[in-house]
């Protein structure tokens, strides 16, 4: 970061309200979202493992086919939070709906390519003959709630950008509940199967997407925005999000070359990193909440031209996220022997995954700083550069994993490889905070 004194003792304690107040419903969120699969999990098995197995392989593809259109609510949030910061509450409603139009259209076109494809699609991830009808069943009506999830996604992004966390909190449980329920009723009271957990998900999020809108649209009312899609602003949408798409798409990547490579390496050293990833999946929704109040709040300081205030922010949250990876390193040292035996009993797992979760452990506090200065980038609007960075770190990374394999080396040289990426991440995006480039002040960037 550019170099300023010290942060007086009173601006650390506003900005760790600030952080407090909209991080903390952000993670219960973050929590929430996960959870729909694991209900529909929980529910489906019963019916039977192909079942179960069909809906392993649409939750897969659907997941990844949602999250790389992440760039709906991380681009809003900073678009809003600008607008917010310079006082012009009625243009930030307004940027927030070019967002939701943005993601109406693209939900639009996900199903008409995912209705004819899902045949192919559950082909393609080598679904068995026995479970790829129920993936197939799945993924088409699933596919129905692409555009109300994508909706969410902006709504969410338009809210966090107002500094509201806890009405996503709230729709999440509500989404949460109702899935819940509306899966027990149609796969077991309806008897309509792996069939009535997709429609009770799809009548979810649907419901979910109402009531955002609801809170937007009176919103907009109440501060003359039009709700009319605007093809210039949803362009400008579309335009501010291509280079959030590349370094999600970038992040996406990683993930799956390590997994290709612990596949390679064998059952064990597969069925570690997953439990790994489990793992550090939850740890990454703690860290990015902080993110997510980096983004709205950077945002913020940054439309009210307020260069100084950003920076501190940007200080303060740095230390945020190191604590929280030094406790969440100490956290998984002291309780592995606890909480590995929950997942496996295979003693062969267990002696892989002990060495490689002590790398994770080392490397927590490195994951706490690179989620904390992502999301000050993101709320800054530098998505560019962001872009430029993962592509850099992923060229790091690839060829140093592939090798793994070759060299004889198992899950813990791979997540030595995952560990040189994080520290890639972390430099990249150290530097352009330190240079001071990310600090462009104003309604707009």
């Amino acid at each position: 970061m550019t170099q300023a004194p010290a942060t007086p003792p009173s601006s650390r304690r506003r900005h760790d309200r600030e952080i407090i107040a909209l991080a903390v419903p952000a993670f219960g969120a973050l929590v929430a979202e996960p959870l729909f699969v694991m209900v529909d999990s929980a529910i489906v098995g019963h019916l039977g493992t192909p079942q179960l197995a069909g809906l392993a392989v649409a939750a897969a593809l659907l997941t990844t086919g949602v999250s790389i259109f992440v760039f709906l609510a991380y681009a809003t949030t900073a678009a809003v939070a600008r607008r917010v910061g310079a006082g012009d509450l009625s243009s930030a409603i307004r940027q927030g709906m070019d967002g939701i139009w943005l993601a109406i259209l693209l939900g639009l076109a996900v199903i008409a390519l995912t209705l004819p494809l899902s045949p192919w699609l559950v082909g393609v991830f080598g679904a068995s003959d026995t479970a790829a009808p129920y993936a197939i069943t799945y993924l088409r009506i699933s596919s129905l709630g692409i555009p109300a999830m994508l909706v969410v996604m902006a709504a969410t992004g338009v809210l966090r950008g107002l500094q509201n966390t806890r009405t996503p909190l709230y729709v999440a449980i509500g989404g949460f509940t109702a899935n819940g329920a509306l899966n027990v009723a149609l796969v077991y009271g309806a008897g309509l199967g792996i069939a009535g957990s997709a429609w009770g998900t799809v009548i979810a999020q649907i419901s979910m997407a109402a009531a955002y809108l609801v809170v937007v649209v009176r919103g907009a009312r109440r501060h003359g925005a039009s709700l009319r899609p605007d093809i210039a602003g949803i362009k400008a949408s579309a335009q501010a999000g291509v280079p959030l798409l590349v370094r999600t798409m970038s992040l996406r990547a990683v993930l799956l070359i390590a997994t290709a490579v612990a596949a390679r390496l064998g059952d064990t050293d597969i069925a570690a990193l997953q439990i790994i990833l489990s793992l550090w999946s939850l740890m990454a929704f703690a860290l990015d909440a902080i993110a997510i109040a980096g983004q709205a709040i950077i945002g913020r300081y940054l439309g009210a031209n307020d260069a100084k205030g950003a920076r501190e922010a940007c200080r303060r949250m740095v230390q945020w996220g190191i604590a929280s990876g030094v406790l969440f390193g100490v956290l998984i040292v002291l309780a592995r022997p606890l909480f590995v035996p929950l997942f496996t009993g295979d003693q062969s797992v267990q002696d892989t995954l002990f060495p490689a979760l002590l790398v994770v452990a080392l490397t927590q506090p490195i994951a706490g700083v690179v989620f904390v200065l992502d999301g000050v980038l993101m709320g800054a609007g530098d998505g560019p550069y962001l872009a430029r960075a993962m592509l850099v770190t992923l060229a790091f990374f690839a060829p140093v994993a592939l090798l793994v394999p070759a060299l004889g080396g198992g899950l813990t040289a791979l997540w030595c490889a995952m560990t040189l990426m994080m520290a890639v991440r972390m430099a990249t995006l150290w530097l352009r905070t330190r240079s001071g480039k990310w600090l462009v002040t104003g309604a707009a960037r």
